[in-house]
């Protein structure tokens, strides 16, 4: 079954980096689109960045962009998210997800909070 598994979260302060990793199995994880999403407290779960299959191709949210960078490694089955400059708002759980045919698929998320 198809699987997801985020690691990387943590507690910075206001300017510092983390480095997501989300870890899938049970489907041809080269052949999709991957993506990332995050949820704040009282807030609706938001797109922050998508790859394509082969990593050609990205898209962030305007929130993000020049701050984040979304890559992937086709051989070992892995999307990372690369969280620099960070700030308070982008304080939230992180998932990753992956539209499997017409159905999504999310992992269990990782806190990353951002505080002074």
């Amino acid at each position: 079954q198809v699987q997801l598994v985020e690691s990387g979260g943590g507690l910075v302060q206001p300017g510092e980096s983390l480095r997501l990793s989300c870890a899938a199995s049970g489907f041809t994880f080269s052949n999709w689109w991957m993506r990332w999403y995050r949820q704040a407290p009282g807030k609706e779960r938001e797109l922050v960045a998508s790859i394509s299959s082969a990593g050609g191709s990205t898209n962030y949210a305007d929130s993000v962009k020049g701050r984040f960078t979304i890559s992937r490694d086709n051989s070992k089955n892995t999307v990372t998210l690369q969280l620099n400059s960070l700030k308070p708002e982008d304080t939230a759980v992180y998932y990753c997800n992956v539209r499997w045919w017409t159905t999504d698929y999310w992992g269990q998320g990782t806190q990353v909070t951002i505080s002074s």
